[in-house]
């Protein structure tokens, strides 16, 4: 049975017929989690390769796949912010072949030695990285994410199981079918990149007990996917929360670089989750406030501000505490006024969801103690949070920004998707 016979159009299913497939689905994934864990670093690199060749050539089904996506999704009522994410057109098919070519082309992180060390009595130890296994993958939206993650699980000797979003399912079906012509013609096992064929939300609970079959999971999406992933999964999980991002402009920011950098943080791309959703400026900055707020509205950007904004620019709708807290990935932006970096740190701290916060300033030492206090996956200075992404990172693509404390932390890529064991060589040693 191919991974196409099992990923089909998801039809009504009484309990026993999913419980059964997803047992399939989990069956097969531990087979090839086997298959790949001892897969060549060549091997890999041929069928992430192929699979970004079989992308291209596949072009045509993957944008009527995305259409049909769309039509049903606006059927039910779909914001501008949602469509963004879920949209596919030829430059984003494009970036997702060259995405799973970028995959292809990182050090294979399995069998790195981390450390090494010989002990007194002789023993030579070290520390090498090895797959997880099987990952179970829970995603909203973006199609691209199936790309994504396929091609680092790959990268990285894992199996996936991949539950995306059901807004996203024909696209999702589509990028497998490529994933899994890559995997064919290298030789190794498809059942490696498997969608899960229904989206019926039963599948996602499924998924979560199934422990003992896949050894970690990873939920991307909104707070409620989130929340329900943590409080229920049997398997440890690798958080992904939302991406309430601050920009901060301090009083020795350049204000043709703070212009520029806020601009981008918050209009270049409004639905990912790097986008900057609260401005904080130092009072003694405000006077850089008009043009900023101008460049903003300029750009269709609907401005929210604190009593000490709105003075300088009536036009904007009054804040509430509400807006510090919402993550609203869409063209919406509040703005506070904050007294220097100390109130900056203060209020990332207290409304931030400790993922992407940046600082425009001038001021090294400034700069230091944002860097240093700020208790946040990725801390930037002079710099756009949209940044907050693996291929920006140089790794090729990412599944996730991770906001946990324990790693891994920040974007999740191939190398992020390995554990380790010891490897200890003796010569004869027995303990006293």
């Amino acid at each position: 049975m191919t991974t196409e016979t099992l990923v089909r159009d998801p039809t009504t299913r009484s309990g026993s017929d999913l419980n059964s497939e997803m047992a399939e689905i989990g069956r097969r994934a531990r087979e090839a989690a086997v298959a790949l864990g001892l897969a060549s670093a060549d091997s890999k690199i041929a069928a992430l390769k192929n699979a970004a060749a079989a992308v291209r050539g596949r072009e045509a089904d993957i944008l009527a796949a995305n259409a049909r996506d769309l039509a049903e999704a606006g059927a039910q009522g779909l914001s501008a912010a949602l469509h963004d994410r879920l949209a596919l057109d030829p430059k984003r098919v494009e970036a997702i072949a060259a995405g799973l070519e970028a995959v292809a082309a990182l050090p294979d992180p399995v069998g790195r030695v981390l450390t090494e060390w010989t002990r007194p009595n002789g023993l030579h130890i070290q520390r090498v990285a090895v797959p997880l296994g099987v990952i179970g993958i829970i995603y909203e939206s973006r199609p691209n994410v199936t790309a994504d993650a396929g091609g680092l699980a790959l990268k990285s000797g894992n199996a996936a199981i991949l539950r995306g979003g059901s807004e996203s399912f024909y696209s999702s079906r589509a990028l497998v079918a490529a994933l899994a012509e890559g995997l064919r013609s290298a030789g190794l096992p498809e059942a490696a990149i498997q969608l899960v064929p229904t989206r019926d939300r039963a599948a996602v609970g499924l998924m979560l007990a199934m422990s003992g079959v896949i050894d970690i999971i990873v939920p991307r999406g909104g707070p409620s996917l989130i929340e329900r992933v943590q409080r229920e999964s049997r398997i440890p999980v690798i958080a992904h929360l939302e991406g309430l991002c601050h920009t901060y402009v301090d009083a020795a920011a350049d204000p043709e670089k703070a212009r520029k950098i806020v601009l981008n943080a918050k209009m270049r791309r409004v639905s990912i989750c790097g986008a900057t959703e609260t401005l904080l400026v130092d009072r003694a900055a405000k006077t850089q406030l008009p043009a900023i707020l101008a460049d903003l509205r300029a750009a269709g950007c609907e401005l929210r501000g604190d009593p000490e904004v709105l003075a300088i620019d009536p036009g904007l709708e009054p804040a509430t505490e509400a807006d510090w807290r919402t993550e609203y990935l869409d063209a919406i932006l509040a703005v506070h006024i904050v007294d220097g970096v100390e109130g900056a740190i203060q209020h990332i701290a207290r409304f931030g969801s400790h993922h992407t916060d940046a600082i425009i300033t001038e001021d090294e030492a400034t700069a230091e103690r944002f860097l240093r206090e700020v208790d946040s996956a990725i801390v930037l200075v002079n710099a756009s949070t949209q940044f907050a992404d693996g291929g920006e990172f140089g790794m090729g693509a990412e599944i996730g920004i991770s906001t946990q404390r324990l790693p891994p932390r920040g974007p999740v890529g191939a190398e992020q998707l390995t554990t380790y064991k010891y490897l200890v060589r003796g010569t004869g040693q027995v303990r006293p």
